[in-house]
């Protein structure tokens, strides 16, 4: 899949330049096994690159200026760098100027360059496309001119780019976008950026994402709701026993004996939290032991607390979990995500990877009148050069 990929653009790059690319780079997109709205509560994630990604063909152009062609958007812009960088009206071109930004404000020296990219992540389906542009762009800038940049430092600098363009996303995307490895997960502490790498061997099932095709406006303020809400029960945590430091100090006995302390509303929330910590860490041992059934059953888990406690799912999405956990070729799926649309991530046994798709398909059209798209994906390398 990713080879026509390859030769598309660099073809394109050749037809757009004349010259053949100095440096090609590919760059994924994410999953998360488990572990949702965890990492700004001090938890762990465990997330892996994927085998769809964005391919980036780059040569020095020997002036001040850059040109980067958007292939699949058939536009381009032209950014000369001895200008000041600012935000453009056109919203794809301010991850790569976001980009040059953080590299210039962080000392790195580099001249003008041309460049054309294409994709085969799914826009808009929770895959952290954004975060493989901004990975891929800063990986080619590097290469390119041979800077010294860590790749911890390429995700700080990715995450930076795109708080930049005015997105405060967390940094678990662009971690895992560059340090990802073939068949293994990453287990990620989101605030001392300590991670270690898991087994990622489903054996005898195929990781299929079910792209609901719904995205409800109420995320943004959910979000920032439920950040208050998980800040609030912390605070009471704390209050009732002083040796927790943050909620994976704290267990669940611990939490049930305060309730009638706790709102209910805030009670549910950090019960969830409290419960998808531990999840987390009994799915790396389960990904150790070859437990995939184990990890299903996880995951079914961590979507209904993410459902009926933490309130961040949709209809959609539930009914697309709740019919799978009555087929007897499923064994795990959770919605995956920030919540309210988006895609379902699925352990499904090999060999019924079509029968399941149809079934669902028709059935999600039957019920909601919306086509239904499904992304096969398998577990890859972080952001290489070829």
């Amino acid at each position: 899949m990713n080879d026509i990929l390859i030769q598309n653009t660099t073809a394109f790059f050749e037809k757009s330049f004349g010259s053949v690319p100095q440096k090609v780079v590919l760059s994924p997109g994410r999953i998360n096994i488990i572990g949702e709205h965890i990492d700004y509560n001090d938890g762990y994630v465990l997330p892996a690159a994927i085998d769809k990604v964005i391919c980036f063909a780059f040569e020095k152009n020997n002036t001040k200026k850059s040109k980067i062609i958007a292939i699949d958007l058939n536009e381009e812009f032209e950014i000369d760098l001895s200008d000041k960088v600012e935000l453009s009206d056109i919203v794809w071109t301010n991850y790569v100027r976001g980009v040059i930004k953080q590299l210039q404000d962080n000392g790195f020296l580099f001249e003008g360059f041309n460049c054309v990219f294409s994709s085969n992540i799914p826009v808009g389906s929770g895959l952290s496309s954004s975060a493989a542009l901004e990975c891929g762009m800063i990986f080619g800038i590097k290469e390119l001119f041979e800077l010294k940049i860590e790749k911890v430092d390429i995700a700080l600098l990715g995450q930076k780019a795109e708080h930049w363009v005015g997105i405060n996303c967390g940094i678990m995307d662009q971690f895992s976008s560059v340090h990802g490895l073939e068949n293994k997960v990453i287990k990620l502490d989101c605030n001392t950026l300590d991670y270690e790498y898991h087994n990622a061997d489903f054996k005898d099932y195929s990781l299929v994402l079910f792209d609901s095709n719904v995205k409800h406006s109420l995320f943004t303020s959910e979000y920032n709701t439920r950040r208050i809400e998980c800040e609030q029960g912390l605070a009471i945590i704390k209050n009732n026993f002083p040796e927790v430091k943050s909620f994976r100090d704290c267990t669940e006995e611990q939490l049930l004996s305060i309730q009638d302390k706790i709102n209910e509303t805030v009670f549910k929330r950090v019960h969830f939290v409290v419960k998808e910590i531990n999840r987390v860490i009994k799915a790396c041992e389960a990904l150790d032991n070859g437990n995939i059934k184990l990890l299903g059953q996880l995951l079914f888990e961590t979507h209904y607390g993410l459902s009926q406690e933490y309130e961040v799912s949709c209809e959609e999405l539930d009914m697309l979990v709740d019919t799978a956990k009555s087929d007897d070729a499923i064994v795990g799926s959770r919605l995956m995500g920030g919540g309210f649309g988006g895609c379902t991530i699925n352990l499904i046994k090999k060999g019924h990877e079509n029968e399941v798709k149809r079934k669902f398909s028709n059935l999600y059209l039957d019920t909601f009148g919306i086509e239904l798209k499904f992304y096969d994906v398998k577990i890859a390398n972080g952001t290489t050069l070829l």
